[in-house]
């Protein structure tokens, strides 16, 4: 006889599956990793220089901001 918990995550998931859907599993970083934090900080840095080098990019950028100042 299942438990109670183990009776409602399987009521969900049935839930879940008539809705379509079906489960996966995906594996994401480790944010408690060491160095984790250092790499981020590396990968922003590298994407902002990059970034801040594309005056196109800066104008799309600029342009999107004053369109969602107009919207309030």
């Amino acid at each position: 006889m299942p438990t109670p918990v183990a009776e409602r995550v399987q009521k969900r998931r049935a839930a879940l599956r008539a809705a379509g859907l079906r489960p996966i599993q995906i594996w994401v970083p480790d944010t408690r990793r060491p160095g984790f934090a250092d790499e981020c900080r590396r990968q922003a840095q590298t994407v902002a220089q990059a970034d801040s080098h594309d005056r196109e990019m800066m104008d799309f950028l600029d342009a999107a901001l004053l369109d969602l100042d107009d919207e309030t």
